[in-house]
């Protein structure tokens, strides 16, 4: 197995940082400052855990507290009630903040944004007043020092530090590998733009389960471990607000979607409030949450994203620049190279249309009062491009998030291939075939271009190497260069923007293709290499489904247009027929081009 060079300096460096750690801690003598190490570790881990949901998923929790808590209240209990050996407790404590966080997930996931964030709260706050209620006030954990390394009460601190250590080098590894792997992709993808992750075909509900449950079950072990460390628990202290805050801010301080953001804020963080503490606790109560407060507001104004990605940036920067400067310069190149279509050029030739690949029956939708549309019928050949073309707020973004799933009909069918997909999920409708572009580019804007195209890539289970061969090849497909391959989203113009979202598309190798609105925001030089993307899409053997105001252009791509006006349609057939409807003129062009177009008639 090949191992990238990035790969191994990010191992290299944390075995460096582990065996520092280690010479600290041996030669550390102080028991205040070895408790103040193995705090660090703590909750380093604890924010660990938190990026593998917040950090690399995009979803900002504020009740990690709960699966905190149930670590540190398995060990406890089941030490002092049942007599479980801490070692087991936190194999226990692991597993249930796994299984807790698979539970509270498949109820919260239903939600999205701050609605999630403080539901997840809710599960912590619930969690401390039923302990409460329970009379947990105070467990401890009894001293039984004959027993020594059985029941984890060793004489020496330092080996209580050292199980932290590994602890955060488990929890560390496990976030390099998800860095590196399908699944980190996916959790980028899904983090950056939920709906494009979706439209690309990724089971976004299953990777963010799976995320919390990691993160959960790191979590739960971190508070086994502050339970044996501490040897007493309160629920303020396991669930309370302050507990579920700290790894958000250990993240959001040393930077999120990376292993060395939270290894950045505890090394900083943690220590400082508790020096601050000790010297003024006293005088100053709260002088720890004021810290964090402070460093917060100092990152949000300072560094937004956080210390590492402030810095990295700032390295990258220059060399970004000069990859942008050289990939522009080929694009323009590019774009040069490919003439504008004549203006009465025939259609190229293609397979003579055959079987209905895409059946709309009467489809409606309702907003309220309104009838985003009403009544839509439409069949789509296989081999064809179709358009969809019709007045602004004609229903027709509308009409494609009901195929595709995203928006649920209140009536109607939809038949991809003879199979009823009707309300079918995005993901799911993704992996039968059909593929969409959003009217508002959707990029994994943090992701490289390749990146962005192998998430699509990798929809149907390709291997690595098969997903990166069929992305290259769809990259040059659609006229995108290597240097412009390895360019991030978030760095690209409009045109480069299109083609990257037009490859991602086409990266989950549809039957069907839904553009819509692909050349909305473009300039008239680019319009010729988005209209030859698309000509070679299409004579690939790709059904393409458009929607497009560029009448034009839309003229020489399409075979068929239909036309909806209102939500309901008002014409179809041919381009050159459908161009000379009085209704369509009428309705699309308005009624002075119609009384025009009538009176030069007469």
């Amino acid at each position: 197995m090949n191992i990238s060079r990035s790969t191994k300096v990010q191992v290299g460096v944390l075995a460096l940082l582990a065996l520092g750690v280690v010479v600290l801690i041996g030669n550390v003598s102080d028991r205040y400052l070895q408790l103040v190490i193995t705090q660090v570790l703590i909750w380093a881990t604890v924010g660990l855990a938190w990026n593998m949901i917040g950090g690399y998923g995009g979803q900002l929790s504020f009740g990690h507290a709960a699966f905190f808590g149930i670590g540190a209240f398995t060990v406890a209990l089941g030490y002092e009630v049942a007599g479980v050996t801490p070692w087991l407790g936190l194999v226990a404590a692991a597993a249930l903040g796994a299984l807790s966080a698979l539970g509270i997930g498949a109820i919260t996931f239903r939600l999205r944004g701050h609605y999630f964030a403080l539901s997840m709260l809710s599960f912590s706050m619930a969690l401390m007043y039923l302990s409460q209620w329970a009379g947990w006030q105070e467990v401890s954990l009894p001293m039984r020092k004959e027993d020594g390394w059985k029941v984890m009460q060793f004489d020496d601190p330092r080996v209580a530090t050292l199980l932290a250590l590994v602890m955060v080098v488990a929890a560390a590894a496990v976030s390099m590998l998800i860095e590196r792997s399908r699944f980190g992709l996916r959790l980028a993808a899904i983090k950056e733009d939920e709906s494009a992750a979706l439209a690309a075909g990724v089971r976004v509900k299953r990777n963010k389960l799976a995320a919390l449950c990691l993160s959960g079950g790191f979590t739960a072990l971190a508070g086994g471990v502050y339970a044996v460390v501490m040897m007493l628990i309160t629920p303020e202290a396991a669930f309370g607000m302050f507990t579920s805050a700290q790894g958000l801010i250990l993240c959001l301080f040393g930077g999120m979607g990376i292993v060395w953001g939270p290894l950045i804020g505890a090394a900083v963080l943690v220590p400082l409030a508790e020096v601050l503490t000790a010297q003024f606790g006293t005088v100053l109560p709260g002088i720890q949450g004021v810290l964090y407060g402070v460093a917060i507001m100092s990152i949000v104004l300072l560094a937004p994203e956080g210390i590492y990605w402030r810095v990295a940036d700032a390295i990258n920067a220059r060399r970004k620049r000069s990859v942008s400067s050289s990939a522009s310069r080929a694009t323009a190149a590019a774009s040069t190279a490919v003439p504008a279509p004549a203006a009465r050029e025939a259609p190229p030739a293609r397979t003579e249309p055959h079987r209905e690949l895409l059946q709309v029956k009467s489809l409606a939708r309702a907003f309220g009062g309104v009838k985003a549309v009403a009544d839509f019928t439409l069949t789509v050949h296989a081999g064809t491009v179709h358009a969809l073309i019709g007045p602004n707020g004609a229903g027709k973004t509308t009409a494609f998030n009901l195929i595709n799933g995203f928006v649920r009909a209140d009536s109607g069918q939809v038949l991809f291939d003879g199979v009823d997909v009707t309300g079918i999920a995005p993901e799911a409708l993704c992996r039968l075939g059909v593929g969409r572009t959003f009217q508002t580019v959707r990029a994994f804007r943090r992701l490289s271009v390749h990146q962005n195209v192998m998430v699509g890539a990798l929809a149907h289970g390709a291997s690595a190497a098969d997903a990166k061969a069929l992305t290259d090849r769809i990259l040059a497909t659609v006229g995108l260069t290597e240097a412009e391959a390895n360019m991030p989203a978030n760095r690209l113009t409009s045109l480069q923007l299109r083609l990257m979202e037009l490859a991602r598309a086409l990266a989950s190798q549809p039957r069907l293709m839904l553009l819509d609105e692909t050349l909305a925001g473009l300039g008239r030089e680019d319009l010729p290499v988005i209209e030859a993307a698309i000509r070679r899409v299409a004579q690939s053997g790709v059904t393409v489904l458009i929607i497009e105001h560029t009448m034009h252009v839309l003229t020489r791509l399409a075979d068929r247009m239909t036309v909806l006006d209102h939500g309901a349609v008002i014409a179809e057939g041919a381009p050159a027929e459908v161009m000379a409807m009085p209704r369509v003129i009428e309705s699309y062009l308005g009624k002075k081009w119609y009384e025009r177009a009538e009176h030069s008639i007469a």
